[in-house]
């Protein structure tokens, strides 16, 4: 029973991450109606980045967070309003190509600039470790799930109290009328992006204090993305914690007990059955309302 609860334990720290790594997709896809296949390039360049900074300024990797979450938030900004803004009210396969293009190209160009090699970012607490009721907990792996969840709070937050945080719901959910009542879409579209990089960011240097990772990880992080906005519901934090937790729970309990190479046969017959039993996700749209 303990190796149960310590292997359930494991999966909620992990499902944090996922949620987190993956509010940023949902985010987008939500409000501008795009598969942003690049999702986990961006989450890599956080990782990245905070390597870079920590190191260079001797400092704790989660205190680059507001840093890189501010270079994240430039990046996106830019990247929607020149080149994503071009595909969307067009048809998903023009985001897909597009961002999948971008993918390929940023990947390599991690490649060229950091090496192909595995990297990871290491605090001083890394190896330190507690025990509560029987069960071991990591440091550093509490950390990043206190992290995770601070933030998704704080984006949950933004999106129902901020003026942002109106605009957005409000163009998501009636563009035209948003519009018509004065609302700048593009810019708004723009910002929701350049939130969504933010996010993804500062997912990748949580990712990145636990798990090694490299430039070919990016698949990797798009595709849990996926999983969890389907499992969870689009556009709300609350249903990427869902499906986060969810999905992180599964996949411990399936490597542990079945097998390592396992947890991405559950995760995708797990994606099957709620696509035909609720194919909206387990907390539907966020943002649902005719548009």
């Amino acid at each position: 029973m303990s190796l149960v609860l310590q292997t359930v334990a494991d999966g909620l720290v992990l499902g944090g991450i996922y949620a987190l790594a993956a509010v940023g997709f949902s985010l987008i896809f939500g409000v501008l109606h795009v598969i942003n296949l690049s999702h986990g390039v961006l989450v890599l360049l956080g990782a990245y980045l905070a390597l870079v900074v920590s190191n260079a300024l001797g400092i704790d990797p989660l205190l680059t967070l507001p840093l890189v979450m501010a270079a994240l938030f430039g990046v996106g900004y830019v990247y929607q309003r020149f080149l994503i803004q071009r595909t969307v009210g067009r048809t998903p396969l023009g985001s897909m190509l597009l961002t999948f293009g971008i993918a390929l190209m940023l990947q390599n160009a991690m490649i060229w600039v950091f090496s192909p090699d595995m990297k990871n970012i290491t605090p001083t607490y890394a190896f330190d470790s507690f025990k509560v009721a029987g069960l071991t907990f990591d440091a550093v792996r509490l950390s990043a799930l206190a992290a995770s969840l601070v933030l998704l709070s704080c984006l949950a937050l933004l999106l129902k109290f901020s003026n942002l945080g109106r605009l957005i719901r409000a163009t998501a959910q009636q563009t035209l009328a948003a519009q018509l009542c004065g609302v700048n879409v593009r810019h708004v579209y723009a910002l929701t992006f350049a939130v969504s990089a933010a996010f993804a960011g500062a997912a990748g240097i949580v990712i990145g204090v636990i798990l090694p990772f490299s430039p070919a990880d990016e698949a990797l992080w798009t595709l849990n993305a996926f999983v969890v906005v389907v499992l969870g519901g689009v556009g709300s934090p609350a249903g990427a914690l869902l499906g986060g937790l969810l999905l992180g729970i599964v996949n411990t309990l399936t490597a542990q007990y079945v097998g390592p190479p396992f947890p991405n046969v559950t995760m995708f017959l797990m994606l099957v059955i709620l696509l035909l039993v609720r194919p909206h996700g387990l907390l539907g749209n966020a943002f649902s309302a005719s548009r």
